[in-house]
């Protein structure tokens, strides 16, 4: 599968006519590198995490960055079994991201459509505005909560709100 790109993004954003703002800023490896580039800006700093359980089940889990992960709880709330990160070959072949950019946007290039959505539910309630990287970590892209879970369902994914 082909890399995502930025501009695939951007150009799916516009064809949805999803309004976003961008702030552009030298590559960011971490969340934490990220949000040093874009503090003062309203939204809450999202990490999203590419998992895989037994048998390739796949899950992408976006939920804000200060909030640490437990994979155990979100195995009872899922019925997922044995979930760990997902592998970079999972990661490109599934998402045609790397670690660093993922994101929802990467949803674009799941041919399968073999990965389900999860939002945690804190995050959702938090703020109106989200922020992601749009497959490249040079960027950060803010868009309404509202506007994402259309992008997403847009590709073909019915996204789960659980509280981890």
């Amino acid at each position: 599968m082909a890399e995502g790109t930025y501009e695939q993004v951007i150009n799916e954003l516009d064809r949805l006519g999803i309004k976003y703002g961008m702030v552009d800023h030298p590559a960011a490896e971490t969340t934490e590198e990220a949000d040093k580039y874009i503090e003062g800006h309203e939204g809450v700093r999202t990490k999203t995490m590419f998992l895989k359980g037994k048998k390739h089940h796949f899950y992408l889990v976006i939920m804000d960055d200060k909030k640490p992960m437990n994979f155990k709880e979100f195995e009872e709330l899922t019925g997922a079994k044995r979930v760990s990160m997902a592998r970079p070959d999972d990661l490109k072949e599934q998402l045609g991201s790397h670690a660093g950019v993922v994101s929802p946007f990467g949803l674009m290039n799941n041919e399968a459509h073999n990965v389900q959505v999860y939002f945690d539910k804190d995050m959702l309630a938090e703020s109106p505005v989200l922020t992601f990287h749009p497959n490249v970590n040079t960027h950060t892209i803010f868009i309404k909560t509202s506007d994402l879970l259309d992008f997403i369902k847009e590709q073909g994914y019915e996204p789960e709100t659980i509280d981890l």
